[in-house]
This record gives C-alpha cells, structure tokens and sequence, in this order.
C-alpha cells in the first residue's frame, strides 16, 4: 500500500460533511469563561496575564487608533496559537495547513489596515507607492514594483504559516514512520531516529508558537505603517 504523506493535510469528513469547523471552533472551548469570583483561578489568571502581556508588547510601539485592535488581535494569536499546538497532538487535523483558512484570515486583516490608511492620512498611503527623491524615468517601475509590494503581503502572511506547518508535519510523520521501520530491522538505529523525532516535536512546537506570533506581529506592524 503506498504511503500518501499528504492525505493527513485532507480535512476529514464525517457523513459527507467536513469536520474542519468542529476543529476550528474546538479551540475556543477549552479556555474558561471569565468569572465573577474576587480570586479567579490559575487558568484564568494565567490566560489574563498573558493577554495582558502580549497586547502591551504588541501595541506599544502603535498609535493610540490602533489600540482599538488589541482584542482583535488578541484574540487571533489565542486562537492561532491553540490550533497549532493542537494539531501537533496525534490523531488531530490542523486547520491552519490550509492556505485556505490562512488567506481567509491574511486577506480581511489586511485589507482593513490598508483602507485604515487611506481614510485617516490618504498622502501618506499614496506616498508608499513612491519614495521622495525617485529619479523622473524611474516613477512608473517604482509605482508598479511598490502595488505588487503591498497586494503580495497578504499572500505572505498565509503562504508562510501554511508551509511552515505542512514541512513540519511532514518531517514528523517522515521520521516516525522510519523509526517504526528500523525498529525490527536496527534497534539502535531506530534509538536514534526515535530521538530525532522527540527533538524534532520539541522543535515543532517552538514553530507553532513563534509562526502565530510571527502572523500577528506582521499585521501589527501594517497597522502601525497605516495609523
């Protein structure tokens, strides 16, 4: 029986209907409701802490119109961070491998920044698409060469989260099925390749993390460029 290494990419089906909504909204389940109590518990002191911390970084460096953000991006590294880890759990689908669902994310966000832009300093948008002091030849090469620029960041953000995740989950499952292998044929080989694999898992979860910081740090940084 051939091996298809991307049929784990495949979103599952359950009677004809694909379950990759039940694996996105799963995520959200799993945090805690915020309570009423004076002393919250650790869980939820620790997601607040967190929250705190990440949008105080995140926004620090951005204008105070930007600020109105900070729950919607908040709330996509949350969501983005829990999808990842997730995924890497045996017998679990990732949504984030579709360049479908990144786009559906890359492409809104970074639409709105853009029209953020043009509405509150409309000069300093266009001026984007031609630096100061550019040579009187050189104006139509810069403005079609800065458009391509700015319609590819979107493109980026999904692409890069996607195939970040797809070549991680590929090496694991590459690795585990050579262990599996060798493990009758070599024990010491596959000793060592088992131990590849628990430093390649410790090595993926450290991509997760840092891929859904990387996507909304890049947005943040657009929405700094436009506010």
């Amino acid at each position: 029986m051939t091996l298809n290494l991307f049929s784990q990419f495949a979103s599952p089906h359950l009677l004809g209907i694909p379950l990759i909504l039940l694996a996105t909204i799963f995520p959200w389940l799993l945090f805690p409701s915020p309570s009423n109590r004076w002393l919250p518990n650790r869980l939820i002191t620790t997601q607040t802490w967190f929250s705190k911390t990440f949008a105080k970084q995140i926004f620090t460096p951005i204008g105070l119109l930007g600020h109105k953000w900070a729950l919607i991006l908040t709330s996509l590294m949350v969501f983005l961070l829990s999808i990842n880890l997730l995924g890497l759990l045996p017998y679990t689908f990732t949504p984030t491998t579709q360049l479908s669902l990144n786009l559906g994310l890359a492409i809104p966000l970074w639409l709105a920044t853009v029209l953020i832009g043009f509405r509150n300093q409309p000069a300093a948008a266009l001026g984007h698409f031609l630096p100061e002091g550019t040579p009187t030849p050189l104006i139509p090469i810069l403005i079609i060469i800065e458009t391509i620029s700015l319609f590819i960041r979107p493109l980026a953000l999904g692409v890069r989260l996607t195939a970040n995740l797809t070549a991680g989950h590929l090496l694991i499952q590459l690795i585990s099925t050579a262990t599996l292998t060798l493990l009758f044929l070599s024990p010491i080989i596959s000793s060592l390749t088992f131990i590849t694999l628990l430093l390649l898992t410790i090595l993926e979860i450290a991509v997760a993390m840092i891929q859904a910081y990387v996507f909304v740090l890049l947005l943040s940084l657009y929405l700094q460029e436009n506010t």
